[in-house]
């Protein structure tokens, strides 16, 4: 009796034990599937670093495999969608290229390219001071001051200093549209500067009535400021003359009097005219 028991026990233990074991082995089962790599999706990346103004071509290219749920956005899947396009903004090696980097279609490439839709690219003419020792170069963001003489007379003391435009990017130094690799100066005549179209001309009038001046900016402030214009009077304590010439003050027309004296009878009276 005791022997039927324990076998019928040791039946049910091992029927117990199966069932577990199979709903262990299906929970990993399902496990490992939701594991599973998700599929791939062909991606193109830059075969070697890619200079800003750089026109795209075949062997600038290659094509890899990644994760699609991990694509970033604006990636492309055909090197032909990519090649003979410009470069608006560095790329290095293995880099996936981005739809944000490059200029658009039949844009062509070079300085053209950059230049922003509603944007306009103006230089002008600079020296070791104006583009502060060299070290304004493409990439970087600028102020623009200008000084000159808003009055007629060109009187010294009215000469003025205000800043007229605020955060400018600059496009190119010269003829080069990418910085140096070890950030040394450049020496170049021209900067370009990437402005409005209304700002072209207040810069444009600025380079020829007065003489300009670019402030180097740190990258990362982009406040813009409230300045005031500082004359040249001012700065050296002097009290602003009056604007325009100063008349004295007219005197009142002298008249001449005449006394008559006039006899009526035994009446004498003396009138002034």
């Amino acid at each position: 009796m005791n022997r039927n028991r324990l076998l019928v026990l040791g039946i049910f233990a091992m029927v117990v034990a199966l069932f577990v074991s199979l709903t262990i082995a299906g929970v990993v089962r399902r496990a490992l599937a939701s594991t599973t790599t998700p599929a791939e999706a062909q991606v193109v990346v830059a075969a070697k670093d890619l200079n800003v103004g750089q026109q795209i071509t075949d062997g600038d290219l290659r094509v890899v495999s990644m994760p699609s749920t991990n694509l970033p956005q604006g990636a492309f899947h055909k090197p032909s969608d990519v090649m003979g396009r410009g470069v608006i903004l560095p790329m290095q090696a293995n880099e996936v290229v981005l739809g944000s980097k490059i200029a658009g279609a039949n844009e062509g490439a070079g300085l053209p390219a950059m230049i922003e839709r509603g944007m306009r690219a103006v230089s002008v003419k600079v020296n070791d001071v104006v583009s502060v020792a060299g070290f304004v170069v493409p990439g970087t963001h600028v102020d623009v001051i200008v000084t000159g003489n808003p009055v007629s007379n060109a009187d010294p003391a009215n000469a003025t200093t205000t800043t007229v435009l605020q955060n400018v990017p600059v496009l190119a130094a010269g003829k080069k549209l990418q910085r140096d690799s070890e950030g040394k100066p450049q020496d170049v005549p021209v900067i370009t500067l990437l402005v409005s179209p209304d700002d072209a001309q207040l810069l444009t009038l600025a380079s020829a009535e007065g003489r300009i001046q670019l402030s180097l900016r740190n990258p990362t402030d982009v406040d813009r400021k409230t300045t005031t214009p500082v004359r040249n009077a001012t700065m050296y304590g002097i009290a602003p003359k009056a604007k325009g010439p100063v008349h004295a003050a007219k005197a009142a027309p002298t008249t001449t009097a005449y006394n008559i004296e006039i006899i009526r009878g035994d009446k004498r009276e003396v009138k002034q005219f």
